[in-house]
């Protein structure tokens, strides 16, 4: 019996020293992993942009993938002009960049800047409708509105334009209406910055339009400068002192 017992004993010690460790150890499941890659974020992203390109594309008159938005290094005249340099043109060099000579581009300036507008030809080329624009610098006209008389950088006395006509009589001392003079001298000329600073950004920030370079010598070439009184049009502008005092 005794010697039984030991046989039983040795194989049960036997059986369990021949399992493996794989048998014996608990197993380990893989963790799944549920984060979003790098490689997913991009493909979102390019989805997405595809996706506004083609709504750009089918819903915008210009047909543009970008809404409408050009940069200015997909414009070939625009690269060309930076690539050139900026140019330096007299009044008599510019004139001859009124649109007759189909040869040459149409440019006209504001401020002293000169801008290329031949992307709109029917407009501002020969027979348009702002034809007289072209080939100069018409500062005053773009804030006077006098398109006839006033196609001149020359904004001496503009300011005029913004006092008001004295229609009553008040009783204020001479002083009084120095110190008020002045005043509405400075909102003039704040004005008038206002309004040329606005046309300037408009052909600087136009999608067709772009800067080329800029008017020099303007004064000595125009013999009236500093000269000309306030237009008809302009002149009938100006508020009246009687209806400024009712407002306040």
């Amino acid at each position: 019996m005794s010697e039984l017992r030991q046989r039983q004993t040795v194989t049960s010690r036997s059986n369990h020293n021949s399992e493996s460790p794989a048998q014996t150890r608990p197993s380990r499941q893989p963790e799944n992993d549920h984060g979003i890659s790098v490689l997913d974020i991009i493909r979102v992203l390019a989805t997405l942009v595809l996706l506004s390109c083609g709504i750009s594309y089918y819903m915008t008159n210009t047909e543009s993938l970008l809404w409408g938005y050009r940069p200015w290094f997909t414009r070939w005249p625009v690269v060309k002009s930076y690539l050139s340099g900026p140019l330096t043109l007299t009044p008599a060099q510019l004139s001859l960049y009124n649109g007759t000579d189909e040869s040459l581009p149409i440019y006209l300036a504001v401020n002293g800047s000169v801008f290329d507008v031949s992307a709109n030809p029917a407009m501002y080329g020969a027979g348009g409708s702002y034809n007289f624009f072209a080939g100069r610098d018409a500062t005053r006209a773009f804030v006077t509105g006098c398109f006839q008389e006033d196609l001149t950088p020359d904004l001496g006395g503009v300011e005029e334009m913004f006092l008001p006509v004295e229609d009553v009589q008040e009783g204020l001392s001479a002083a009084q209406v120095k110190v008020r003079r002045e005043r509405e001298m400075r909102l003039a000329r704040t004005q008038i910055h206002k309004t040329v600073a606005r046309w300037e950004g408009f052909f600087r920030n136009h999608k067709r339009y772009f800067q080329v370079g800029r008017v020099v010598d303007g004064e000595s070439a125009d013999p009236e400068w500093g000269r000309r009184g306030l237009c008809e049009g302009a002149q009938s502008q100006r508020p009246k002192r009687s209806e400024m005092d009712a407002a306040a």
